[in-house]
């Protein structure tokens, strides 16, 4: 949340747990919490050709966690294209996903876990955990347990870890139990069973796609001993869980290995055979994440940029095994201290390890052979998305798709194209993470919209954090066109696909893009600007029903279609983008032009009858927290609809309705965020004009939806005697509209 002046204003929710006991003083905060603005999980659709294919699980350990700075750029993941599951991992009992992260891997369809784990020293919450919280009162068995009882098993911890996974919006856990087990087998089988316990809560309260995924290390004897693959030592671990993340110390044979082990079970222990699916959770092969570590601690190839090397013998497209990345931030890690280093230094070093470079060859460091590994040959490097396919985003009719290219972190904030707010150091959101384009890194890929075959021309594309529609940053595209002696060339017309989406046929969608063309410094010359759809397959199955184009202020245009697939497939994955057209009297000059991609977004059109209403801001609130102007701001948001000017019911038998009604399915307007300003009353009764008013920040924050906390030092302005202010609340809808000022709500506060 960017935000004025230089003190952290969010509430300070425990984002972690030290001890199991610390978890005991936690209490769920009921429906009343302040977490209504974490983005609930919305599936991918599932892709067909993608079955028995291995999938990528990261594992983010960096410096600890909760690292990110209001008041400085920090790391962020931006590749969630290619991810399956995130784990945000920490060394602390009890590991919560911040809320911004949270809700960034939502929007991309992707899973997000929490971490328990025990580590050395930990020997005794992990008896904790199986017996459950300990009462205050002297207590006892009413009689001598027989000799055949073993230790007890209480689903306290089960229970208490679901209702925290369910209260703060994440998916599960990364159970990782580092220290040795001293109740040998009988504790080792009570941790089984617990994590069974767990697994059904997990499933019970979070939804279908909870997970709890154990990481390899400790054995059936309690004993703490890395297998590296799956085998019969932790086998029940990974029958009791969701899956196993191996860790990664693995000889080059091991991945093969697991898989023969796998495919020897009997089908009844993973649940494929009938009578073992209703008790089961059922497993394959995709199910175990072989481990990779990025900064190579004995990971086969180094790590950094030979991940590549044990990825290949993980073979996620052809054996079927899932990878496990861990600790991917090294690429900001290993290079934050050097000489010269930038935020867009480490945006391209990031971008060549996942996406690979522009051009050219990436150089790796030869890999270390531990003592006795035979010589293991590698080909060229291999960018980490090579491996995975790329999964869009959830179907935009079940999760409205808007980007404003945001990599959760920027320089400045922008609303409707002006500049609002500039920060001295930058600052880092997560929460306002967007994609970035899952179609343009490295580069663009263009084709001809007709059947020539010229040279294409050069694309490049980047960030720009110096000019954007809404939030902090846009995508730049660049196209330089050769010199062409060719006849047609005078026009020439390419496509440029930006983003892939998954859509539902026969259902009518509307798409926006807002962008600004820069012309360069080249000859005069003419562009026409088209946003489009195509069916990745190539398959004609687009039907776009309406086109329209609106210019807005400071260069900026929008472009606006609906559209709807006709084909008779459930559904098909596309790409959106811009047609760009040029036309000029000589071609045999070079061309250059460049775009800036503001925003993007894709949602659901119903019929005109159901789109009467409109959003608004209902009421502000400001709470007190201190005799100087500070507190908490809150606010609530409305609809209304349009008079009801004639009604035609004549009789009770007309078979039509008196007004029109709502859809059935959701449709109450919905917020990305909401922007918060502040202006001081000029005198006891009279404020200045709501365009005075000042930019303090935006929610979302710790998982405030609706609500904004107000720290006087923060004020970008200073009280006249009056000591009064008016604050204004003013909204970003899901469909890419920020409210007008008559649909926005204020505030009066006093001291």
């Amino acid at each position: 949340m960017p935000i004025c002046g230089s003190t952290d204003n969010s509430n300070h929710h425990a984002p972690y747990f030290k001890s199991l006991k610390e978890l005991d003083n936690w209490k769920p905060e009921g429906s009343g919490s302040g977490f209504n603005g974490i983005l609930k999980y919305t599936p991918r659709e599932p892709i067909a050709n993608l079955t028995g294919k291995g999938k990528l699980l990261v594992c983010h350990d960096y410096k600890g966690g909760y690292t990110e700075s209001l008041f400085a750029r920090s790391y962020t993941f931006n590749y969630w294209s290619r991810c399956d599951t995130f784990v945000y991992f920490s060394h602390h009992r009890v590991t919560v996903p911040p809320t911004g992260w949270i809700s960034a891997a939502h929007r991309q369809g992707v899973k997000i876990l929490g971490t328990l784990i025990f580590e050395g020293g930990g020997e005794e919450d992990c008896l904790r955990l199986l017996v459950g919280k300990m009462p205050l009162s002297r207590t006892g068995q009413v009689d001598t347990p027989t000799s055949s009882h073993t230790l007890p098993l209480s689903p306290h911890y089960a229970t208490v870890l679901a209702d925290l996974a369910k209260e703060r919006g994440f998916d599960g856990y990364l159970l990782n139990f580092e220290c040795p087990l001293k109740g040998g087998v009988e504790q080792t089988r009570a941790l089984a069973a617990w994590i069974t316990l767990l697994q059904s809560e997990i499933l019970r309260k979070v939804g279908p796609h909870g997970t709890t995924l154990w990481y390899d290390s400790v054995v059936f004897t309690g004993q703490l001993a890395w297998q590296d693959r799956l085998n019969s030592f932790n086998l029940p671990f990974f029958l009791s869980s969701s899956g196993l993340f191996s860790n990664y110390t693995w000889g080059r044979d091991y991945p093969s290995l697991t898989t023969q082990y796998f495919l020897s079970l009997d089908p009844s222990l993973i649940g494929q055979a009938p009578e073992s699916q209703p008790h089961l959770y059922p497993k394959t092969l995709q199910d175990i994440y072989m481990g990779v570590d990025v900064w190579g601690r004995g990971s086969h190839g180094g790590g950094g940029l030979g991940c590549y090397r044990a990825i290949s013998h993980i073979a996620p497209e052809s054996l079927g095994l899932s990878v496990a990345l861990f600790g991917q931030a090294w690429t900001w890690e290993t290079e934050q201290d050097k000489p010269g280093w930038t935020w867009d230094k480490w945006w391209e070093y990031e971008r060549t390890l996942w996406a690979g470079p522009i051009s050219g060859t990436v150089d790796v460091p030869e890999a270390p052979r531990r003592e006795g590994e035979p010589e293991c040959p590698h080909g060229p490097f291999l960018p980490l998305s090579s491996f995975f396919p790329r999964l869009s985003p959830p179907d935009p009719f079940n999760l409205p798709f808007h980007s404003t290219f945001s990599p959760g972190v920027g320089q400045s904030w922008f609303v409707d194209g002006i500049r609002v707010f500039e920060s001295q150091n930058g600052w880092t959101d997560v929460d306002k993470q967007c994609s970035v384009g899952d179609m343009v890194w490295p580069r663009p890929i263009l084709s001809w919209e007709d059947e020539r075959e010229d040279v294409l021309p050069e694309a490049l594309s980047a960030l720009c954090m110096d000019d954007a529609w809404n939030g902090g940053s846009s995508l730049s595209l660049s196209l330089s066109f050769p010199a062409s002696e060719e006849e047609t060339a005078a026009y020439r017309s390419v496509w440029i696909p930006i983003q892939s989406l998954t859509a539902t046929h026969q259902r009518l969608y509307e798409a926006q893009i807002i962008y600004k063309f820069q012309p360069g410094e080249s000859h005069e010359f003419d562009t026409e600007f088209a946003l489009a759809l195509k069916t990745v397959s190539g398959d004609n199955e687009t039907d776009i029903r309406s086109t329209s184009s609106t210019e807005l202020h400071g260069g900026w245009s929008k472009l606006k279609i609906e559209f709807t697939l006709t084909g008779t497939a459930t559904f098909s994955i596309v790409a959106i983008g811009l047609i760009v057209a040029v036309v000029t009297e000589n071609p045999d000059r070079p061309l250059n032009l460049s775009l800036l991609i503001g925003q993007l977004n894709v949602h659901p059109r119903p019929p005109d009858s159901h789109r009467e209403h409109d959003a608004l801001i209902l009421w502000a609130d400001f709470v007190s927290s201190s005799p100087l102007l500070s507190g908490s701001l809150t606010w609530e948001v409305a609809t209304t609809f349009p008079r009801v000017s004639t009604i035609n019911i004549k009789s009770p038998e007309d078979p039509i309705p008196a007004w029109n009604l709502q859809p059935t399915i959701s449709w109450f307007p919905s917020f990305v965020y909401f922007n918060v300003y502040a202006q001081p009353y000029t005198d006891e009764w009279n404020v200045g004009p709501v365009a005075d008013a000042v930019w303090l920040g935006t929610s979302g924050i710790n998982g405030g939806g609706k609500s904004f906390n107000v720290l006087q030092e923060n004020l970008p302005f200073t009280l006249t005697p009056s000591k009064k202010a008016r604050f204004y609340i003013q909204g970003l809808t899901d469909q890419g509209d920020i409210l007008p000022w008559n649909r926005c709500a204020f505030v009066d506060v006093s001291l």
